[in-house]
């Protein structure tokens, strides 16, 4: 046999494949095997196919193939073809054939498409169909009383699929039987799954019905006018009365409308593609703005392709670690027809709201000024657990709404919590229940941002799983499961075919609880198979065995020869204990009374007459109910004649009189032995009984006469005799036979039984052997020796007893570990000491057992085999390819394979073979767990081929090998830095901050790297360059000001090299301003003057903070804040109290440590005191225009905002142009310009190359006139 660490390599070059064939013809499968002369095996549903009319197998050299003719419904089933231990299989799909269109009046009327004049194809060479039977549908008095009835429910005739062009007419109709209705019923018509198109009458849309009195059925009819091509999908049509439903779903196709003079056949009939069609589609009708088409039907096309929605498993869906799942990418990869099971299978709850979320998906939502990060289309959240929505805003200030389906959200307990960090704004749902299952909005002015929430109930899990049955043709059925939820929903399958509620006549479910049960009535042959029943958190596998009913007879029943007063018994044995049955005498049934009684006592049936009479002299037969078996003995009356003997006779045994061989007598054990033995002779002659020791010359004897013991005085005095009533064994004497009896016989029953008889004529003997029989001892427990994916191979050895009958087969059990159900693997008795059990599951432990079979019945049941589990090689590793080669190694790198099966995976093999070799030489020892390796120590310039295996319990799999052989030799890669695009700017970075900047570039060899900061080379200690093959690294654990600076980076390989600038700038809080002072005071003002701090932390200084504090409470109050200038003007001073003041200085890492505080307190006269100012010459306060902060030169990038800024002084306030190369700027929609507290700013959106060139400010008032320029360039980006 071979080592279940390997699997075989398959024996076929060419499978067959998966074919469909219609009803009635016939189909081919044709399979190739590597070498000719193999044998070859077709299955049909795991049964073995022979070769007859509708099976034609053929064999030519390694050519093999199978035809199947004349072709049925029932040979929609799975067939296989087996060479050696390869077994390949495949499937033969029957469809029905299409059916006529024309045909009876009654057809004609019930077709599912009734196409307009207008919109049917013009054929060449054929006459036009008059228009009557074109626009109107056949007149229902022309309906023949002979319908084609649909036994199964309410339809006579369902719609059919039907076909229009763009612009046509069709009209669909259902005929129901109204013969047995009380009342009209009621029918609906949807379109997909939910639209109900009762309300959407109109235009487009007529809906009729009538009742045919002559036929007494009622007619229902849908009419589609002007077809359009999203009217196409799947359509229901149910019908209901009282106690009654049916339904029934068709399709329409719409084709697109031939041009004039372009009209080709093939097109005509060419059927369109559904964008979003399938039974299962799901459309909306859109409603015209007039009310006068307001039944105007328009469905919509959902669920177009589009790329969106990044993974919304948030949450894990089940208690054990499992990777997150991307259902909305899941989505829009499947097929509409998908939709409903891959929801079930996630735990979505509103289908609905998902297909609406997906038709939202296409439309490309405009920029947002008021977002910069909106919400994500979807989210997903286990029950109980909670979500947050994260949006960023503009506007760090703005106030934003959230919504639920329409409603404003309140603050509410701890259900919801409301968060406002810098520019994000949170909404935190906690203990997430089926009703936060809703669509959501965030609110800013008039911009929203949608999404919506699904939450998904928790997994429901199998909590005690199916057991397997075997049971007979006719009984009833029932699978019971438990699942972790009481009410869950749970999906039956029967070899992978769901069981729908349509298929209700024949299976039945029932829910109680936690437990769910599928029942089976009346099982058929075809039941047999594997059920599943699946819920969204696991399923369960059993196997359903339904077996003809198949009687065994252990022992039948023996002919009887009995004397007149005895007691004649009939007794057989069956192997069903369940199975009743008849006896019959001459044929006809025996009626029991008080002398003749019938009994049935587990597999053993008895016929027992007492007192047997003459007229009991017949032929008995046992007759089995439901089977065709006749089990038949004769009962013989022995008659006793007496003739005139002399007075002195010798003593005879007379054994021959009763019919049976005198040699042996066979019983069964646990039988009752009853021997009669004739005697004669004058006198009375003394009977002893002995049984011989084989061991030994000994024996065991009685005497039972009449006479006294000492006749028998050549008898040893140490014999027991036997009394003539007691014990199990022992003799009953008559005047002319005694009876030799055995109750319940045993195996030490068994031997040589010595009878002798004596008077004073003489002396007889005779021997009998007596052969006790009975089932043979069970077998030892099997062996389980080969396990596969599927089967494995049982070899047991026989009984060490027989039973005294040759051993006639074996019969095999199994069950799974945790059950107390054993299965029969087999119906006819096996008589080879081996068996290959197949159809079990892969990943469950199972167990083995047998039992031996002789003439007389069966064993006891061995000991179970070891626990075993089949399970199966891994499929080999995928994506198998080299990520990098050097001079002396590889990198190799692969993914795990598409199925690994119940045994797991431990690891994998990597192998080498030179070119032109066959030797596979281990690249690594032993086995690795990951999922790539680094080869070392290659010779270079090998060209060699690489493998890899994956490795489980059961062997390991078929390799994945390189394509090509693989020249070890280093690759000249040529040297690029791929510059991060945040590091192409200006890097600001504050003080104590960390900086860690990765510069990932390429090149083969590794390339050397070097760093320059400011042209020299950088040496700093405190700066740390860390470099890999693929990255370079600059890290600054505590950043200072002398660090800001520009950094080069190069990276050279020989001559070639590559090299980019970093400017990094680190700065820190500004200093304190200088020379704070007062420059006057006068009524409830000061002013004050400053100059700027010294140090301005190494960043633009953007304002000061101007503070007051009175002298009696020294708390300070902030007077102007973001101030730009260096002087200003406290007023709103209380006369009488004193100030000080203090200025901070501000730049973007925030305030001055420490402020610039006056000296000397400030004292606001009171208005009481009499002042008179001096007259003074009126102060000319006008200014011309100044530019206190010059334009800078600015490089930006291409499709970024860019801004041009500087400050400017003038009284009175100038006025502003700016000019781009002399061409004023202010009529143009581009460009935005700002004017607040003198800075003044240009705004360029989304400037292009074009945009680049001189830009000038220029400013003037009554006192002159200023004008500033810089230069910006627009570069495109890399």
């Amino acid at each position: 046999m071979p080592e279940p660490s390997k699997k075989a390599v398959s024996a076929f070059t060419k499978k067959p494949k998966t074919t469909e064939a219609t009803s009635g013809g016939s189909a081919m499968f044709e399979a190739e095997t590597e070498k000719a002369g193999i044998k070859v095996k077709w299955q049909r549903a795991g049964a073995e196919i022979t070769e007859s009319k509708k099976y034609i197998i053929k064999s030519e050299g390694n050519k093999h193939s199978l035809t199947i003719n004349n072709i049925e419904k029932d040979d929609d089933v799975t067939y296989a073809v087996i060479a050696g231990s390869s077994k390949v299989k495949f499937e033969l799909k029957v469809k029905e054939p299409e059916k006529s269109e024309a045909v009876l009046p009654t057809e004609a009327s019930s077709a599912s498409a009734v196409l307009d004049a207008d919109s049917a194809p013009a054929v060449p060479d054929s006459p036009p169909p008059p228009p009557d039977s074109i626009q109107k549908s056949v007149p229902t008095s022309e309906i023949q009383p002979e319908l084609p009835l649909d036994l199964i429910g309410l339809f006579v005739t369902r719609p059919q699929d039907g076909e229009v062009s763009v612009g046509g007419n069709i009209t669909f109709t259902a005929i129901v039987a109204g013969a047995s209705l009380l009342k009209k019923p009621s029918v609906k018509w949807f379109k997909g799954k939910w639209m109900n198109l009762g309300n959407k009458v109109g235009t487009h849309l007529q809906l009729h019905d009538h009742y045919d009195r002559n036929n007494k059925v009622y007619i229902f009819e849908m009419q589609i006018i002007d077809a359009k091509m999203t009217y196409a999908g799947g359509y229901r049509c149910e019908v209901s009365t009282k106690d009654k439903f049916d339904s029934c779903n068709f399709n329409l196709i719409v084709n697109e409308a031939p041009a004039a003079g372009d009209m080709d056949i093939r097109t005509t009939f060419r059927r369109m593609s559904l964008a979003g069609g399938g039974r299962r589609m799901s459309a909306a009708f859109l409603s015209a703005e007039g009310h006068e088409e307001g039944g105007e039907l328009d469905f919509s096309a959902l669920l177009k392709k589009s790329s969106f929605l990044r993974s919304v498993n948030r949450t894990e869906a089940k208690t054990e670690s499992q990777p997150s799942v991307d259902v909305w990418e899941i989505l829009r990869k499947a097929p509409p027809s998908e939709y409903e099971k891959i929801a079930f299978q996630y735990g979505i709850t509103d289908l609905r709201g998902l297909l609406k979320r997906l038709k939202r998906m296409k439309k490309e939502e405009k920029k947002s000024t008021a977002f910069l990060k909106k919400l994500d289309p979807a989210y997903q959240v286990d029950k109980g657990q909670k979500i947050k929505f994260t949006v960023d805003v503009a506007n760090p200030d703005a106030d934003v709404k959230w919504l639920k389906n329409g409603q404003e959200i309140q603050v509410s307990g701890s259900k919801y919590i409301f968060e406002a960090v810098g520019n994000k704004r949170i909404l935190t749902i906690n203990h997430c229940s089926l009703a936060d299952d809703a669509a959501y909005q965030c609110v800013i002015g008039e911009e929203k941002s949608f999404t919506e929430l699904f939450v998904r109930e928790p997994p429901v899990l199998i909590i005690h799983p199916l057991e397997d049955q075997m049971v007979m043709v006719g009984e009833r059925v029932e699978f019971e499961c438990e699942v972790s939820e009481e009410g869950a929903t749970v999906k039956w399958r029967k070899d992978g075919t769901e069981l729908t509620r349509e298929e209700a006549f024949k299976y039945r479910f029932k829910k109680v609880g936690k437990k769910h049960y599928l029942i089976i009535n009346e099982s058929t042959k075809e039941d047999s198979g594997h059920y599943t029943v699946k819920t969204n958190g696991g399923k369960s596998v059993a196997e359903l065995f339904v077996q003809e009913k198949k009687l065994e007879v252990y022992q039948s029943i023996a002919d009887l020869t009995v004397k007149a007063r005895d007691q004649a018994v009939f007794k057989c044995e069956v192997s069903d204990e369940n199975v009743k049955g008849i006896w019959l005498k001459n044929g006809k049934e025996v009626v029991p009374n008080e002398r003749i009684k019938i009994s049935h006592i587990g597999r053993i049936h008895k016929l027992t007459i007492d007192d047997v009479t003459p007229e009991d002299e017949a032929d008995y037969s046992f007759i089995p109910e439901g089977f065709a078996y006749n089990l038949s003995a004769k009962l013989q009356f022995l008659e006793i004649k007496i003739d005139f003997v002399p007075r002195e006779e010798p003593p005879k045994i007379h054994l021959d009189c009763m019919g049976q061989s005198p040699d042996t007598i066979v019983v069964v054990a646990g039988n009752k032995l009853r021997l009669d033995v004739p005697i004669s002779g004058d006198p009375i002659p003394t009977v002893i009984w002995q049984k011989v020791n084989k061991n030994s010359d000994s024996v065991q004897s009685s005497d039972d006469s009449r006479n006294p013991p000492s006749t028998s005085s050549d008898l040893s005095n140490d014999n027991k005799l036997l009394s003539e009533s007691e014990g199990r064994v022992h003799v009953e004497m008559h005047e002319d036979h005694c009876v030799f009896i055995i109750e319940g016989a045993e195996k030490q029953d068994e031997g040589v039984y010595r009878v002798t008889v004596k008077n004073p004529a003489g002396e007889d003997k005779a021997d009998i052997t007596v052969k006790v029989i009975d089932v043979p001892d069970p077998p030892e427990a099997p062996k389980i020796l080969n396990i596969g994916e599927d089967y494995c191979s049982v070899e047991w050895q026989p009984p060490s007893f027989d039973g005294g009958q040759p051993v006639l087969g074996y019969i095999l059990e199994r069950k799974k570990k945790k059950s107390y159900r054993w299965m029969r693997l087999n119906f006819d008795l096996l008589k080879e000491l081996s068996y290959e059990a197949k159809r079990m599951i892969e990943g469950v432990i199972y167990e083995m057992r047998v039992y031996a079979v002789n003439s007389i019945g069966m064993s006891r049941a061995s000991p179970a085999s070891a626990p075993f589990m089949p399970i199966a090689p891994p499929g080999e590793p995928t994506h198998f390819t080299v990520e990098d080669v050097s001079d002396s190694t590889i990198t190799l790198k692969w993914r795990p394979p598409e199925r690994i099966g119940a045994g797991g995976l431990d690891g994998y093999t990597v192998e080498y073979c030179k070119e032109g070799s066959t030797e596979w030489v281990p690249a690594i020892y032993g086995l690795t767990e990951r999922t790539s390796t680094l080869i070392k120590d290659l010779v270079t310039g090998d060209k060699l081929y690489f493998r890899v295996k994956a490795i489980n319990l059961a062997g390991e799999s078929r390799p994945a090998v390189t394509k090509e052989p693989i020249t070890i030799r280093e690759i000249v890669q040529r040297p690029k830095i791929w510059l991060p695009r945040y590091l192409r700017q200006t890097l600001m970075k504050k003080v104590g901050e960390t900086i860690n900047i990765v510069i990932p570039f390429q090149g083969k060899p590794r390339p050397r790297v070097t760093w320059m900061k400011d042209g020299q080379a950088l040496e700093s200690k405190d700066v740390g360059i860390r470099n890999s093959i693929t990255d370079t690294i600059l890290f600054i654990r505590k950043a200072e000001r002398h660090h800001s600076g520009t950094y080069e980076v190069a990276v050279r390989i020989e001559n070639m090299e590559d090299k980019v600038t970093i400017t990094i700038q680190i700065a820190d809080k500004p200093g304190p301003p200088q020379n704070v002072k007062i420059v006057d005071v006068w009524g409830f003002n000061v002013a004050l003057e400053w100059t700027p701090p010294q140090d301005d932390g190494n960043a633009q200084i953007l304002g000061y903070t101007i503070q007051k504090a009175d002298k009696k409470t020294m708390e300070w109050y902030t007077v102007f804040d973001h101030y730009r200038r260096t002087n200003c003007v406290v007023s709103d001073l209380i006369m009488g109290n004193e100030y000080y003041f203090r200025v901070f200085s501000e730049n973007s890492w925030g305030l001055s440590e420490t402020a610039a505080n006056t000296k000397t307190p400030v004292y606001i006269q009171k208005t009481g005191t009499i002042y008179k100012p001096p007259s003074y010459k009126e102060y000319d306060f006008s200014e011309p225009p100044k530019f206190t902060h010059p334009l800078a030169n600015r490089s930006v990038i291409a499709g970024y905002n860019a801004t041009l800024s500087c400050a400017l002084r003038g009284i009175p306030k100038p006025k502003i142009f700016w000019y781009k190369n002399k061409v004023d700027l202010s009529g143009d929609a581009k460009y935005r310009m700002f004017s607040k507290q003198g800075v003044l700013t240009l705004e360029i959106r989304k400037p292009t190359p074009f945009d680049s060139g001189c830009y000038t400010c220029k400013a003037v008032n009554d006192s002159g006139e200023a004008e500033i320029e810089c230069r910006l360039d627009v570069r495109a980006p890399q």
